[in-house]
């Protein structure tokens, strides 16, 4: 199954999310992406019935499963990489964010891969 830039950015949260709190719910990724409960919730559902998240129904916690935490991991890593080097050629850092969060879910692997090594190039 392709995931849409809304899995993508569900799963992110889920895992920047599980870095700082011991148990992620719903609630907890709703108040971090401005989204209602009930929409949460739906898209709990379908991230665990494709097989990248399980919610545990007794405490309602969320926890990545490995085809959820590589995909979270690889936007992670990209908005990261590209959130930084937009702040180093002189963006604004809110901006920098808002187009690196937009830019993750578009760019290819390809170049996404050689900006990463020119950004290591020039870094280290």
């Amino acid at each position: 199954m392709t995931l849409h830039e809304s899995g993508e950015m569900y799963l992110e949260t889920i895992l920047r999310l599980s870095e700082k709190l011991e148990i992620v719910r719903s609630i907890d990724i709703a108040e971090e992406m401005g989204f209602s409960k009930p929409s949460v919730s739906r898209a709990m559902k379908t991230l665990s019935a494709n097989g990248y998240i399980t919610v545990n129904p007794s405490t309602g916690s969320v926890r990545l499963l490995e085809s959820g935490k590589k995909i979270a991991e690889t936007i992670y890593e990209r908005h990261k990489l590209l959130s930084e080097y937009l702040e180093r050629i002189g963006v604004d850092p809110k901006t920098a964010q808002e187009d690196a969060c937009r830019i993750e879910h578009v760019i290819s692997e390809e170049s996404f891969r050689a900006i990463r090594d020119h950004v290591n190039s020039i870094s280290g």
